[in-house]
């Protein structure tokens, strides 16, 4: 399997470049004095967390990445993805528990099924379809 055939979401890059400028905005204080160099940490933490956390997808697998650390969740165990009301991706595993997944937002899924080498069924992927096919 090559990195082609992986998927991957992030969150907004906006958020590193305003990492980055709150960096540069706290040098400032943070070399004022010796002890309020611990100010750098948050920007940096922050810069970190937006371009690191994510989600990636592959035929084999989600990967779900957080500021330390990551989490590999099989296709095999994975029951369901649907949208949560505040307009985020979930998947449901076989053991009931539901998982954020992130930098994923519910209009995301036909992408995020795409990964996995399947196609949706026509009627999930035409929004505004009801029921009775009208």
């Amino acid at each position: 399997m090559s990195r082609a055939d992986t998927v991957r979401f992030r969150h907004n890059q906006a958020i590193l470049a305003a990492a980055i400028v709150a960096f540069i905005g706290a040098l400032p204080l943070a070399t004022a004095r010796w002890w309020l160099l611990w100010v750098l940490l948050v920007p940096l933490a922050i810069g970190l967390w937006a371009w690191r956390a994510g989600t990636d997808a592959d035929p084999r697998e989600l990967r779900l990445r957080a500021l330390v650390g990551q989490r590999r969740v099989p296709w095999a165990r994975v029951v369901e993805l649907a949208g949560d009301p505040r307009g985020r991706a979930v998947a449901r595993l076989d053991d009931g528990q539901v998982l954020v997944l992130p930098a994923v937002r519910a209009t995301d899924l036909p992408r995020l099924v795409s990964a996995t080498g399947q196609e949706l069924p026509e009627e999930a992927t035409t929004p505004g379809r009801s029921d009775n096919g009208q």
